[in-house]
């Protein structure tokens, strides 16, 4: 619960017997962040509670830090507000103990507070009156500060029924410091805590404290099996004993897998020269698979559709197969409108099978590009593109003109007074 430099630390700060309370929790703060005070106090409340594991000073300073924690919000949100009413009502316990506490838990302009939080423990100790303080009844403490305590929202049935983990010596009487006289001279009693010993004891308590405590065992034994009726299946639990297979391409040459990957990232930023075009086919022709390892992705292809226009073709090629294929198409279809995107989209139609919904939206997409042109020449120069495109198509029996002849014969009507565009009229009156 709690690390070995936080144990160390908070265990300096129980041995401060010099220092004053204040001083003492305000290393406490500074030390310890808020989000561990929960585990830091849980730990010192388990020191208390075991009266004879600390000495009087470091059981002041401790109950301190469990004041300070929680200082900041009402005394009835402490979640230790029961252990410090409990100290502070034990008509048994030491009046010092129990008079700082009442300091602690009163209000905060009171002069006595202050003036008594200056002083160390062991000054607080010897200079303690006990006739100077009035200790109010276990009932009046707890009215003023338990009964205001939220209950908990759910209580497991199993909770109580852990035992703790640190539990109290019997051969050690309460209130009795087993390093005294007192604890020595009854008969046939040992220390389990010498002072050698004491400090190295109390920091490993504090590493293997937990919250969780010792549980019993919850059996829950398997329900026996009803017996097999005629016609039943029998369920089978077949033993899996694979074997290992080696992968003997784990410490192939990958060089070649570098330089494609090389060339494709210049390919994205521009043309590439003759000869590293013909590398990249070849290579990619000799390994399909390095198209998978080149650093190409969908968002990237448009980029390499307008500067290397070959290598592009021949990518999307090999990716056919992929399960990406269709990002790809969709990005290609969704592009700016261009000779080298036309022409790639030509060549993949007589190299492999595309889809008919990706054809046909690429036409469409080229239709609404050339009506949406507003420079003239640009939007002729287009035009007469697609023309081309379309007739090329129409010829090599890619697409079925039927499918789109109203939206095909309604562009060339738009574009009439050009040539190209009254030859593809020409030649869907042809086959109408």
């Amino acid at each position: 619960m709690i690390s070995v430099e936080e144990s160390k630390a908070l265990f300096a700060l129980l041995n401060s017997e010099q220092r004053s309370f204040d001083e003492v929790m305000a290393d406490f703060t500074s030390k310890f962040p808020s989000f561990l005070h929960f585990r830091i106090c849980t730990a010192l409340a388990t020191l208390i509670e075991d009266k004879p594991m600390l000495f009087s000073s470091q059981r002041l300073y401790a109950i301190c830090m469990l004041y300070q924690a929680y200082s900041s919000q009402q005394p009835s949100e402490n979640p230790f507000i029961s252990l410090l009413v409990n100290i502070a009502s034990d008509e048994e316990g030491a009046k010092y103990e129990r008079a700082l506490i009442l300091h602690l838990l009163g209000s905060a302009g009171n002069e006595i507070n202050k003036e008594v939080l200056k002083q160390s423990a062991s000054d607080y100790i010897k200079g303690f009156d006990p006739s100077s303080i009035t200790f109010p009844a276990r009932e009046q403490l707890q009215e003023q500060f338990c009964n205001k305590v939220l209950p908990e929202p759910y209580n497991c049935l199993f909770k109580n029924a852990s035992v703790k983990n640190v539990i109290p010596d019997p051969d050690v009487p309460p209130q009795c410091d087993v390093t005294s006289e007192e604890f020595d001279l009854q008969p046939g009693a040992k220390p389990k805590i010498g002072s050698g010993n004491r400090d190295e004891t109390i920091t490993g308590l504090l590493q293997n404290l937990s919250l969780e405590g010792l549980e019993p065992k919850w059996m829950r034994p398997l329900p026996p099996r009803f017996p097999l009726q005629d016609g039943e299946l029998v369920w089978l639990n077949p033993d899996n004993n694979h074997e290992l297979l080696w992968d003997y391409g784990m410490c192939a040459d990958t060089s070649r897998g570098a330089a494609v990957r090389d060339l494709i990232a210049k390919a994205l930023k521009g043309p590439l020269a003759p000869a590293q075009q013909e590398q990249v086919l070849v290579e990619l022709a000799n390994d399909p698979k390095l198209v998978y390892h080149c650093g190409l992705t969908p968002r990237k292809l448009p980029e390499l559709v307008e500067n290397n226009p070959l290598i592009a073709v021949e990518v999307l090629i090999k990716l056919m197969n992929s399960p990406e294929i269709s990002d790809y198409f969709t990005v290609l279809v969704n592009m700016d409108m261009s000779l080298h995107s036309m022409e790639v989209v030509n060549r993949l139609t007589t190299a492999v099978d595309l889809p008919t919904e990706f054809v046909h939206m690429y036409i469409t997409n080229c239709i609404s590009s050339c009506e949406n042109i507003k420079d003239k020449y640009m939007q002729n120069r287009l035009v007469r593109l697609v023309c081309v495109f379309l007739q090329s198509l129409i010829r090599n029996k890619i697409i079925n003109v039927q499918d789109l002849f109203i939206e095909v014969q309604a562009f060339c009507i738009e574009f009439s007074r050009i040539r190209e565009a009254a030859g593809l009229f020409r030649l869907l009156k042809t086959l109408e």
